[in-house]
């Protein structure tokens, strides 16, 4: 019995997909709830599964096309079995054949069969550090080797770089990687962003983390990371400072009484920035599982459209990658965005005493038009006050 693959339905605001990588070809057995094929939308990445064991006898769109909701694009086959493939013609004993110095070079390359099925970036990298990746051990997406597994596998020894080549390669952006090109366009040409600056000395932070660490962890499961701290004492400034939290909708100011903040997270295929629902009444360790669980959606490519959706404010954290200040960049309608940096030890005064502190720059771009640089400002130093004194947050000051 044919079975049909269809779009699974997109939400409104969504109006179409792109076929990204079919992981099966017609002819192939398939399993009940195996992946078909990836459907790239603006935002995320879709999983298309099998409803049925069988074999895919059809591919309606190959990759590269776009598609609309419930749109057919295979057909499964229920119940049948692919086909084995030929043997090979069994020939007549016969007397070997003289060995031939050519019989003992390969057809082909192993590298080049492997690095044709990596994505663009990575593909670019592993041609200019000649590495053949087939000898790296992958960190994505189910064991997908991405463009920094190539550049770490290359420094570390595993193969020099190959001298004197120069490559180009051209390659179209992904849909996810135009969307957010559009979005940071809309909002330099839409807001009139300014950046606030200040630091944090993060010491009580750290010795609260070390004292309480292993504890928090046995007691909730999961660890006591910097973000629950950032994310807490943004809500709480969010609940004294409302106009940070709101948005412009045409000559209207629309305050959320709610803190559903977006945190940014990195993958192979770009930024995207999971929302945090209801932060203001979230503890700490309800934060870090989130966070958590939103992490490793990403890697695995498995976050819903829902998880991306809505949002009044975002905290970045450039400092993850080594980033000592920054001007992060409003994401619309926000109309502001946290950012976080590095942790460095810095000279510092503090009673009179000069003595050494792990202190962070924070900044907050806003949207000048309804954030006036005292409330940013004022903001801002919430969050310091907060981080310094975290005893406040368990407080609600």
């Amino acid at each position: 019995m044919s079975t049909e693959i269809k779009v699974p339905v997109l939400p409104e605001s969504v109006s179409d997909a792109t076929i990204a990588t079919w992981h099966k070809k017609p002819g192939d057995a398939v399993k009940r709830d195996e992946n078909l094929v990836d459907l790239e939308t603006d935002k995320v990445v879709l999983e298309v599964p099998s409803p049925v064991d069988g074999v895919l006898k059809e591919i309606k769109f190959e990759e590269g096309a776009t598609v609309t909701s419930q749109q057919l694009i295979a057909i499964v086959e229920a119940g049948a079995v692919a086909a084995a493939a030929p043997a090979a013609p069994v020939q007549a004993a016969a007397a070997p054949a003289p060995a031939k110095t050519e019989a003992a070079k390969p057809a082909a390359p192993a590298a080049a069969s492997a690095n044709d099925q990596l994505p663009p970036g990575a593909r670019f990298a592993a041609n200019v550090q000649g590495v053949d990746a087939a000898q790296v051990e992958g960190t994505g997406r189910k064991g997908a080797v991405t463009k920094e597994d190539i550049v770490n596998y290359a420094k570390s020894g595993g193969v020099g770089a190959a001298a004197g080549l120069r490559p180009e390669e051209r390659v179209p952006m992904t849909r996810m990687r135009a969307r957010i090109a559009e979005r940071l366009m809309q909002s330099k040409n839409s807001i009139a962003m300014l950046t606030s600056f200040n630091e944090v000395n993060l010491g009580k932070v750290m010795a609260m983390r070390k004292e309480l660490g292993e504890t928090f962890e046995k007691a909730n499961g999961v660890k006591l990371g910097f973000m629950s701290f950032f994310a807490k004492a943004a809500a709480n400034a969010l609940q004294r400072h409302p106009i940070v939290n709101a948005s412009v909708d045409g000559n209207d100011v629309i305050y959320h009484g709610y803190s559903d903040i977006s945190i940014a997270v990195s993958t192979d295929k770009g930024l995207v920035t999971p929302v945090l629902r209801n932060v203001e009444r979230m503890g700490f360790a309800d934060i870090e599982k989130a966070i958590g669980d939103y992490a490793k959606k990403a890697r695995d490519g498995k976050l819903a459209l829902e998880d991306l959706q809505g949002g009044t404010f975002t905290i970045t954290n450039g400092g993850t990658f080594g980033s000592l200040m920054s001007t992060p960049i409003v994401n619309p309608p926000q109309s502001a965005i946290l950012g976080m940096h590095a942790i460095k030890e810095r000279a510092i005064v503090e009673n009179g005493q000069v003595v050494a502190a792990p202190m962070m720059y924070i900044a907050l771009s806003y949207d000048h038009r309804i954030i006036d640089g005292k409330d940013a400002v004022l903001f801002l130093v919430d969050i310091k006050n907060q981080l310094e004194n975290p005893h406040r947050m368990l407080l609600g000051m």
